[in-house]
């Protein structure tokens, strides 16, 4: 069995390295536009038996369930990578033996992107990671099985994944994708979304109301 996994921070506590440029409305609004594209593209993805959601917003999960996909509520998130680990310990039980872990933040990603890490994933135990523009984040982890081994998003999360599958003895692919690998963090990763965001997307459509900072 095939899944994905989209951890969703509460919308109020997310982007918080906007915060000195955009006041807390604006980043949550951010925030839920991105879940929204996020989860219109994960939907036409082909190929998945399943796509699980955990988070503690309610417009997260109450999205999730409309599109009868499965969800874990959290009454406390501690850090993405428990929310994740927890969260396939959970899907191993379910039967699950491939999970994707995916962000809501990568706006420029397609359902064709997210079937190729599929297409990439060797027979277990394997990974197949795919970095940030930087080359030192992790924009996408697809594990089998899906607790092989432990999460470290954050810092050097790339670095952190390599070495953790290698210790775990996986067959592991690294994967560049421009697409994947454009994150939101900061008002720059906007700025190059900006001209590249569906003209019909959630996130455009903010983008259009919001000031882009110059500031870097």
């Amino acid at each position: 069995m095939r899944a994905i996994l989209i951890p969703v921070k509460e919308f109020r506590r997310s982007k918080e390295r906007l915060a000195p440029h955009y006041t807390e409305d604006e980043r949550a609004a951010l925030a839920r536009a991105l879940c929204e594209d996020a989860f219109r593209v994960v939907a036409q993805v082909r190929g998945i038996d399943r796509v699980y959601v955990v988070s503690g917003d309610y417009h997260a999960l109450s999205l999730a369930r409309q599109l009868n996909w499965k969800t874990i509520s959290e009454s406390e998130q501690i850090s993405e990578s428990a929310s994740v680990d927890a969260a396939s310990r959970h899907c191993v039980r379910e039967g699950v033996q491939a999970l994707l872990r995916l962000p809501i933040d990568i706006p420029l990603v397609t359902p064709s992107d997210i079937e190729s890490l599929f297409a990439e994933l060797q027979p277990a135990p394997s990974a197949v990671i795919a970095s940030s523009r930087d080359g030192t984040g992790t924009n996408a982890l697809l594990r089998s099985p899906p607790d092989l081994f432990p999460s470290h998003f954050g810092p050097d999360s790339f670095a952190l994944h390599v070495q953790e599958a290698e210790r775990a003895g996986a067959k592991i692919t690294i994967i560049r994708n421009e697409r994947i690998a454009l994150d939101i963090d900061e008002p720059k990763d906007l700025r190059a979304a900006a001209d590249r965001v569906s003209p019909l997307s959630a996130t455009a459509r903010l983008m259009q109301r919001l000031t882009l900072k110059a500031t870097d």
